[in-house]
């Protein structure tokens, strides 16, 4: 979990480009010396990760006022807690943050089952598009004239992934680099796809979440729920 990082290492490797004892401003806070300026940094540097690990919502869980007590009482002192209760305090901590995590997660794949089925649905009445029994929709953009992989077998393909947005989250052809693997591999889409195709094939495909990555996603890219759309270029099947 990113907390769990976040606590044990709390910025500690800052890169320092450009530091000097020159004066700096940021809003209404002058940074006239090295002092400030790092302190400054590694606060809001802090305080970014904070609202990584919380979310927007950070006020629901954590006092940022509070905190700040904390820090200097740190810095000080030691603070008024022992071992076991901080353990407890954390591990509490963190089973209210993952609740809050799984609710907003529950809430998006709603929103994405909602647009997939609209999505799927619009789409399977267009020409050429395939539906499978598994749900899997899939348009030959060009047939292959070779060999059809098996479940045993690796393959070398070139690829596009999109939302169904249009937004491309993973491209071979940008890389400039075939991609390798063996059929069993990857999402459950692409296993039932490449068994369809033949060496030189190239296929749309329209995977629904359920043979993509579920109700998790794949972060950061990939929402919970999230239909996912790809351009398969089966190349070869690679012989060990």
């Amino acid at each position: 979990m990113k907390l769990n990082r976040l606590f044990l290492a709390l910025p500690v490797a800052l890169t320092l480009v450009n530091c000097d004892d020159s004066k700096k401003s940021s809003g209404d806070l002058e940074l006239k010396t090295f002092k400030d300026s790092i302190s400054y940094m590694i606060g809001g540097n802090t305080g970014a990760q904070f609202k990584q690990a919380l979310g927007d919502d950070a006020s629901e869980l954590f006092d940022l006022d509070v905190y700040e007590q904390g820090v200097r009482k740190g810095f000080t002192d030691s603070i008024e807690f022992s071992q076991a209760e901080m353990q407890s305090l954390m591990t509490r901590f963190q089973a209210e943050l993952q609740k809050k995590q799984d609710a907003e997660m529950a809430t998006k794949a709603a929103e994405n089952k909602k647009k997939e089925d609209e999505f799927l649905a619009a789409n399977a009445k267009k020409e050429g598009v395939v539906t499978t029994e598994s749900g899997l929709q899939y348009k030959v953009l060009t047939e292959g004239t070779g060999a059809v992989p098996t479940a045993e077998d690796q393959v070398s393909v070139n690829y596009e992934g999109k939302l169904i947005d249009g937004t491309v989250f993973d491209s071979s052809y940008e890389r400039g680099q075939p991609a390798t693997f063996g059929v069993t591999q990857v999402i459950a889409g692409w296993t039932e796809a490449l068994q369809l195709m033949k060496v030189g094939a190239k296929y749309q495909l329209y995977i629904p979440a359920s043979l993509a990555y579920g109700e998790r996603g794949s972060q950061p890219n990939i929402g919970p729920g999230e239909p996912l759309i790809f351009d398969v270029e089966l190349l070869e099947i690679v012989k060990e």
